[in-house]
């Protein structure tokens, strides 16, 4: 079985929707499917629940009025039925009268998880209404029925897998599995969502629990590029990705996967596609544990780096001068991108500074701190493992006519980090594609 997931633009709209139900559908197996929220609901449920906090009932209810509106004319485009129409109009009016049960109460951010959940299940719905509408047998499963989180926060993979092969036992026969990405119940039974990557983490973890063939993201782009298409010229998509490399490139900017959402496909071994819903042919990206030998792959760029360098004479041959700055970020839950070190300093790079002048505070206690903020971390990514020689030569290269702050290798065998000035982005990565993919 495939699992097959889609954004909110994939759906955000019913001719979209059509399109969608049109791809589940081609094949000649059974196929699960999970679903995002319709383009633009989620940003209008957080803005409910903003009202809500700021006790302002009377925009919350303008906002779900005008939500209400949109979503009643999506019902009268999608359905050529009317007791379908009748039916989805229903169950949406239960939906939106409960938005508005909670501008009568107390607001706590319990509710707002729940507020927030409304758009999966009112896409979900909507779409297997469809689908039933137009003679395909399909079931929806409800997430909140078997995606868990433990008391850390994290995936519960075994009540996960059980729950889930249960519930497909109980619905045998059905041509389209269907079920709501990002949200779940925590381990106290709360509806809450799985944050971190959203509904493509809903689908990698739906692939591993029922061993899927393969699990395909659908988005409205096709695949991976080989650099960033916003800023440089001429991009093509990348074919054929490992698991690590997609997450470097996740991680360094790529924004169209998140880093951690494809870890339980990695560990269970599953493919996982990115496809293009607007060129439903093209190729797209196939991430798997296979590696192209002595290539490089992308290039990509994060953004908003600050970069904090400490020298102090006393860190030359002292035992546990770095455990006592690496416990300075921690202490304040701030991870580190980049480290570099030297016998009298170390620098560091990090892309949440919402408490660097208490961290820069800190480390004043050990040594000179210099930072240098506006920064840009350009990662490199391929099979870059040091036995290939000569890959760093290349990249170096590219760079020789930009300042370079921070250079990282060989913390990983999939990439070669540079630390550079914000406004010698694009010029970096230009210069960059341009040596690297001049075939």
């Amino acid at each position: 079985m495939k699992v097959m997931k889609f954004g909110g633009t994939s759906v955000g709209s019913p001719e979209r929707m059509k399109e969608v139900t049109a791809l589940v559908t081609k094949f000649n197996e059974p196929v699960f499917v999970v679903l995002s929220a319709m383009a633009g609901t989620t940003n209008s449920l957080v803005e409910i629940s903003d009202y809500l906090y700021k006790k302002n009932p009377d925009g919350a209810n303008e906002v779900i009025n005008r939500l209400e509106q949109k979503y009643d004319k999506v019902v009268e485009e999608l359905y050529s039925k009317e007791e379908t129409k009748a039916a989805t109009r229903e169950f949406l009016k239960s939906e939106f009268d409960y938005l508005r049960s909670f501008t009568k109460e107390l607001f706590t951010s319990f509710e707002e998880k729940s507020i927030v959940a409304q758009g999966e299940i009112m896409s979900t719905n909507m779409v297997v209404n469809y689908m039933n509408e137009i003679g395909i047998k399909a079931t929806l499963l409800n997430a909140l029925d078997f995606m868990r989180t433990d008391k850390n926060a994290e995936p519960d993979p075994v009540y996960i897998k059980e729950k889930l092969a249960a519930l497909l036992k109980e619905n045998e026969g059905s041509q389209v599995y269907l079920t709501q990405g990002f949200i779940c119940r925590n381990a106290y039974g709360e509806i809450d969502n799985l944050q971190r990557g959203g509904s493509d983490y809903t689908a990698s973890l739906i692939g591993a629990a029922i061993n899927a063939e393969e699990i395909q993201i659908w988005t409205d782009i096709d695949g991976m590029h080989n650099n960033d298409p916003r800023v440089v010229d001429n991009t093509k998509p990348v074919h054929q990705l490992h698991f690590e490399e997609a997450a470097e490139l996740a991680y360094f900017g790529a924004k169209i996967l998140h880093p951690t959402c494809v870890q339980p496909a990695k560990y269970a071994g599953i493919p996982v596609r990115l496809l293009n819903t607007m060129d439903p042919d093209a190729e797209g990206t196939t991430i798997s544990n296979k590696t192209e030998y002595g290539k490089i792959k992308a290039i990509a760029a994060k953004d908003n780096i600050t970069a904090i360098k400490i020298k102090s004479s006393r860190m030359l041959l002292a035992t546990g001068f770095l455990r006592k700055v690496f416990e300075i970020f921690e202490s304040y839950q701030t991870p580190i991108d980049m480290v570099c070190t030297s016998e009298v300093g170390v620098s560091m790079s990090i892309d949440n500074s919402a408490h660097l002048g208490e961290i820069v505070d800190e480390l004043k206690k050990y040594g000179t701190v210099n930072v240098d903020t506006n920064m840009c971390i350009i990662c490199v990514v391929g099979d870059l493992d040091w036995s290939n020689v000569g890959f760093e030569t290349i990249a170096l290269d590219a760079l020789k006519d930009i300042p370079v702050r921070m250079v990282s290798y060989g913390g990983s065998n999939y990439n070669i980090s540079f630390l550079i000035r914000e406004e010698d982005k694009k010029r970096a990565l230009q210069k960059l594609s341009d040596t690297i993919f001049k075939d």
